[in-house]
């Protein structure tokens, strides 16, 4: 049976067919909103209020063939959601690695992976949601801002800004930094 069906079906209430939906994607959502939240259990909750609102808002959905888009905006905001309601929370973060490298490359891509983990975490979470959306989510930066509520413009400049941060901390890795870059305030 391929999505287009299982949606059908579980807009018409199907509990298996919803479980069998988002079967697929429960680990990609999980890795996206512990990117952007960078804490295992304030993920969990975001994935959770994820398929909460799916499952509630499933049959408002207009285009079925559309689902997996629309659960990674879901993700996405319950991430920032709950971003927004614990912004004072300490911060830690566990990559789950996607593909498993060669011993002779393991140490280089875990010190290449910590850079780059360090360097988004200097962003603010909706800075990091454009990255982790664009770079892993693989989402275009029209659904991006569509996603975000803001113009497209706006999207692409704050794309370019946080790469261009996270550019400056790796060339500069000791630079010290007071705060993390916020939105719409100069670095």
């Amino acid at each position: 049976m391929d999505q287009r069906d299982l949606v059908i079906r579980a807009k018409g209430g199907d509990h298996d067919a919803f479980t069998s939906l988002v079967a697929v994607s429960i680990a990609r959502l999980d890795a996206a909103a512990r990117l952007i939240l960078r804490d295992g259990e304030l993920a969990r909750d975001a994935v959770q209020d994820t398929l909460v609102r799916a499952w509630r808002d499933l049959p408002g959905l207009r285009e079925p063939d559309r689902f997996d888009a629309w659960l990674h905006r879901l993700t996405v905001n319950a991430s920032l959601d709950l971003a927004r309601r614990r912004q004072r929370r300490s911060i830690e973060v566990q990559l789950t690695p996607l593909a498993v490298p060669s011993i002779a490359d393991a140490t280089a891509d875990l010190a290449e992976r910590q850079q780059l983990d360090e360097a988004l975490g200097r962003l603010e979470p909706v800075w990091r949601a454009i990255v982790v959306m664009h770079y892993y989510l693989g989402m275009p930066l029209p659904d991006i801002a569509v996603t975000l509520h803001i113009p497209l413009g706006t999207a692409k400049s704050r794309l370019h800004r946080a790469l261009r941060e996270m550019r400056t901390s790796l060339v500069e890795p000791d630079a010290e930094r007071s705060e993390p870059v916020r939105g719409g305030q100069l670095a």
